[in-house]
């Protein structure tokens, strides 16, 4: 059986792998984004803490993910629990990154603008309105960046018994040297790759949609 036909003979089981492993994704990333943004608005204004959460996030995403999970199982069990855990982790290190560089990058000059017009009270409207606003782009090449990393790490969630295409890729390693092993990696492998693509492309439109022409330029 060549690869075209294993996909033919596979196909239900390798979308709904490849649904589970854009679903999953895409939660970890909503969630890293939150927790990411959050992290640098509270850190951007000074240099110690702003290190303390680059450096601390770094220090996550050294260690190796099969460690990383191995760690969560006698604590969360297998499944989904492990592999969310260990992938929201793993993608916070660009958007805190991100955040920090975008919101310091804010010309002053903006920001006491907003407070000639009327934001001179709580900074909560400022930030929100004027701020974040403009530290969107480089956040939003954050969780770009974020995104196409846990891609290939969800993978390893097939370790913990967790969802997505790396099921594919751990069965044909396991059974190296049978018929059809070599077929399931290059699907599984194939498959993360086109999900990569796509969510790229998507972000690419969100950026398009979401930041004016003049920050582009």
């Amino acid at each position: 059986m060549n690869f075209w036909q294993y996909v033919s003979s596979r196909h239900q089981q390798l979308l709904t792998d490849a649904y589970q492993h854009a679903g999953v994704v895409f939660q970890c990333v909503v969630v890293a984004t939150l927790i990411g943004v959050v992290i640098g608005v509270v850190t951007y204004h000074s240099d110690w803490a702003g290190g303390v959460a680059t450096t601390t996030t770094s220090t996550i995403l050294t260690i190796p993910s099969l460690a990383m999970i191995g760690l969560l199982i006698p604590i969360v069990g297998l499944g989904v629990p492990p592999t969310v855990i260990a992938l929201t982790l793993y993608g916070l290190l660009p958007i805190v990154r991100n955040a920090i560089v975008g919101l310091r990058g804010v010309d002053p000059a903006l920001v006491d603008a907003a407070k000639g017009i009327g934001m001179s009270g709580p900074a909560r409207p400022r930030l929100l309105k004027v701020e974040l606003p403009l530290a969107w782009p480089p956040i939003l090449t954050g969780i770009r960046v974020s995104t196409q990393m846990l891609m290939g790490i969800a993978a390893i969630a097939a370790y913990a018994s967790g969802p997505g295409l790396g099921n594919e890729i751990f069965r044909g390693l396991a059974s190296l040297g049978s018929r059809n092993a070599l077929n399931q990696v290059l699907a599984g492998t194939i498959g993360i790759i086109i999900l990569a693509l796509l969510f790229d492309a998507a972000y690419v439109l969100i950026g398009r949609l979401t930041i004016p022409r003049g920050i582009r330029a």
